[in-house]
């Protein structure tokens, strides 16, 4: 029974999140954004590994949240603008995927090139500056982070990961149990 409330509040996050995150104003948003970009890529801004992003546009979206903020690097620090393209900032490439996707891949449960060769994270746009992009966010030492921000993301990582492995696992059985009676009551593989 718990694993079930477990899996359908994994599995349903996003449905609960989406009208409180767009009720937050945008200037909060992007601020938030900021702070926490500014806390988990420390190092990496200290090291000078986002010069390859000052006058380049990544375009981040979450797809079952319905927003995304655009993220360029002005030399010393990052700029985040939720601004359309329509409205004159063109993305050079965006990362678009879900919620549980997008905290899998920041607690290390899962490889952002599985969940793109699964189609669960698309990248589009420059290649060479999504990959670059991609490699910094890999190289990011999670030993690295505020000790309250590193088990955070551990605890909610873990959480979503054991979720949506029981959803999977729930799916499959259903599939084994119809492959089962489509085949007259033989097992089949």
């Amino acid at each position: 029974m718990l694993n079930k409330i477990h899996t359908y509040i994994v599995q349903n996050a996003a449905s609960f999140l989406r009208s409180p995150i767009h009720l937050i104003p945008n200037f909060l948003q992007r601020q938030l954004l900021l702070d926490g970009l500014n806390m988990v890529f420390k190092e990496a801004l200290e090291d000078g590994d986002f010069e390859f992003l000052e006058n380049k546009w990544l375009k981040v979206e979450v797809k079952d949240l319905d927003v995304f903020w655009m993220i360029s690097f002005d030399g010393t620090r990052f700029v985040v603008s939720d601004q359309p393209i329509s409205e004159g900032i063109a993305a050079d490439a965006n990362f678009r995927g879900n919620l549980n996707d997008f905290i899998l891949i920041a607690g290390r449960k899962e490889d952002p090139d599985t969940l793109f060769f699964q189609r669960r994270l698309v990248i589009e746009g420059d290649t060479e500056f999504g990959l670059e992009v991609k490699n910094v966010i890999d190289g990011v030492d999670l030993d690295t982070l505020p000790a309250i921000l590193k088990t955070l993301l551990g605890q909610l990582s873990d959480f979503v990961y054991k979720g949506v492995r029981s959803g999977q696992q729930h799916s499959e059985g259903i599939d084994h149990v119809n492959t089962y009676r489509g085949s007259g009551g033989h097992l089949t593989n």
